[in-house]
C-alpha cells in the first residue's frame, strides 16, 4: 500500500507515458505495481481515471483534470521542501554544537583545534564538557564526543583516529633518591602514583606488555586527573604511568626520564563519536569531521 504522495507520483507519470508499462520503466518499477496504484487511487476518488484493455490506456476526462491537479499539489510539496532545505543549509552552520572530551585532551587540544573552524563560522555555539568518565550524552545534550579506550556503546558512531601511548616516567631528582627498577615487579617498591577512577573510587591499575596489570596497594600520591598526577610525578613525589601525549615535552627536555620502555602497553586508541545515527546538522557533521581530520594527524600523539 502506498501513501498518498506515491500514489499521485505514480499516477502522473502514468499519465503522461503511452502504457503503464513506460510508465513503470520511467520510475523503475515494475507494470503491476503501477496498475495497483492507480486502481487504489481511483478507489481513493472513487471514480475511473482511465479507459484500459490489455493492449492500450487512455486517460478520462475526469482523469485529466485530477493529473492537473496532481502536477500542481506535487510542485508545491516539492518546494516546500526544496526551499526549507536550503534555507536550513544556509543557517545550520549557527548554533549550538556539544562537546565532550576527556579533561587533558579538552585542555590540551580542543580549544587550539576549534578556533579556526569558529573564526571561519562565527554562528557556531560550542559548547564543552571535559570529563574522563563516559559522558551522559542525552542528559548534556552531546553532539560529538572524544574518548581514550573502548567504545561500550555500539549505537554510536565512532571512529578510532589515534593511538594513545603511556609513559612510566620520573624526575632526575626522585632518581637519585630511589633504585632504577629494571622490571615492572620492582615498581612495587618505590613511590608511585595511581589515577583514581571516579565512578568507582578505585585506582586505574599500571599496564605494561606481556605482563599482568600492576595494582598498587600503598600510591604515595594518588589524586582524579591526568595533569595533576603529571605535576606530581615532575615535583619528584612519585614515578608515574602517565599519557605519553603529556609526558613526551618533558622527557625531551630532560625534566623527566623514561623507565621500562621495553615493557610499555599496547596503545589505547582515541575515539571521535556521534552519539546519533541516521541524518545530523551540517553544524554537527562540520565540527565531527573537522575534529576527526584534526586528531588523526600523525603529529598530534607522537609516541
Amino acid at each position: 500500500m502506498h501513501n498518498r504522495i506515491q500514489l499521485l507520483r505514480i499516477f502522473c507519470s502514468a499519465a503522461e507515458a503511452p502504457s503503464f508499462r513506460e510508465a513503470a520503466s520511467r520510475l523503475g518499477t515494475s507494470p503491476q505495481t503501477v496498475t495497483r496504484a492507480v486502481q487504489e487511487l481511483e478507489e481513493l476518488l472513487g471514480e475511473p481515471l482511465f479507459h484500459r484493455n490489455t493492449r492500450q490506456i487512455h486517460i478520462t476526462g475526469f482523469g485529466e483534470s485530477m493529473a492537473l491537479q496532481a502536477r500542481e499539489a506535487l510542485a508545491t510539496v516539492d518546494g516546500l521542501f526544496a526551499r526549507n532545505r536550503h534555507a536550513a543549509e544556509a543557517a545550520d552552520t549557527v548554533g549550538r554544537v556539544g562537546i565532550a572530551a576527556p579533561h587533558a585532551v579538552g585542555r590540551r587540544f580542543l580549544l587550539t583545534l576549534l578556533l579556526p573552524l569558529l573564526r571561519e563560522h562565527p554562528g557556531l555555539q560550542l559548547d564543552i564538557r571535559l570529563d574522563d568518565e563516559p559522558t551522559d550524552v542525552v542528559g548534556a545534550q552531546i553532539d560529538v564526543g572524544v574518548r581514550i579506550g573502548g567504545m561500550q556503546d555500539r549505537s554510536y558512531i565512532a571512529r578510532a583516529v589515534a593511538p594513545i601511548g603511556f609513559m612510566v616516567v620520573a624526575s632526575p631528582a626522585l632518581l637519585e633518591q630511589v633504585s632504577i627498577p629494571a622490571r615492572p615487579e620492582e615498581l612495587l617498591a618505590l613511590p608511585l602514583s595511581v589515577v583514581i577512577d571516579r565512578r568507582t573510587g578505585k585506582p586505574w591499575p599500571w599496564m605494561f606488555r606481556d605482563r599482568d596489570n600492576l595494582l598498587v596497594p600503598r600510591p604515595a600520591f594518588s589524586c582524579d586527573d591526568a595533569e595533576a598526577e603529571l605535576d606530581a610525578v615532575l615535583a619528584g613525589l612519585a614515578i608515574g604511568q602517565i599519557p605519553t601525549y603529556l609526558a613526551l615535552p618533558y622527557v625531551q627536555d630532560g625534566r623527566l626520564i623514561p623507565l621500562l620502555e621495553d615493557y610499555s602497553p599496547e596503545p589505547a586508541q582515541l575515539y571521535i563519536y556521534r552519539p546519533q545515527r541516521g541524518p545530523i546538522s551540517a553544524r554537527v557533521r562540520l565540527v565531527y569531521e573537522h575534529l576527526r581530520q584534526a586528531f588523526s594527524d600523525p603529529g598530534m600523539f607522537p609516541q
